[in-house]
């Protein structure tokens, strides 16, 4: 025979895993859906991604280079965005490029991604710049 007590404790206890087990689900299936709809499928990449021109310009030591970007944007207005700024983009990829000599620009390009992704990100009102990749590079 439980007392009352018992009974009382016993039935709390249920009642606190019950509930716990039911926020742990709803937990679990937020985060999910969130994780896996913040990633961009191959369509939307290409859909929301601009292919700069091509840009020419001098290095600090006097070479020169010929290089072109595809800049991956969150959004069709973002990507839009994009298009009328470019030529912040060959302004900040000019300053960037004359601080690097050929050394630095072989070893890097990475660098030279990030912060023009960094740069124009700072710029936007529509969207952001989610990644941006050298297409083409020509170092004379």
């Amino acid at each position: 025979m439980i007392s009352k007590l018992g009974k009382t404790m016993a039935t709390s206890l249920i009642v606190l895993l019950l509930l716990g087990v039911v926020a742990l689900v709803i937990v679990l299936n937020v985060t999910g859906e969130k994780a896996n709809g913040s990633a961009q499928s191959l369509d939307e990449i290409i859909e929301n991604s601009y292919q700069t021109s091509d840009i020419t310009t001098d290095l600090q030591d006097g070479s020169f280079v010929r290089i072109q970007f595809q800049i991956i944007t969150d959004s069709k207005d973002a990507k839009e965005e994009v298009k009328m700024r470019e030529f912040q983009l060959k302004n900040i990829l000019i300053k960037e490029l004359a601080k690097m000599n050929e050394e630095d620009f072989k070893t890097g390009l990475s660098n030279l991604e990030d912060s023009i992704k960094l740069k124009l990100n700072q710029v936007m009102s529509e969207g952001k710049i989610t990644d941006v990749y050298t297409i083409n590079k020509i170092l004379q």
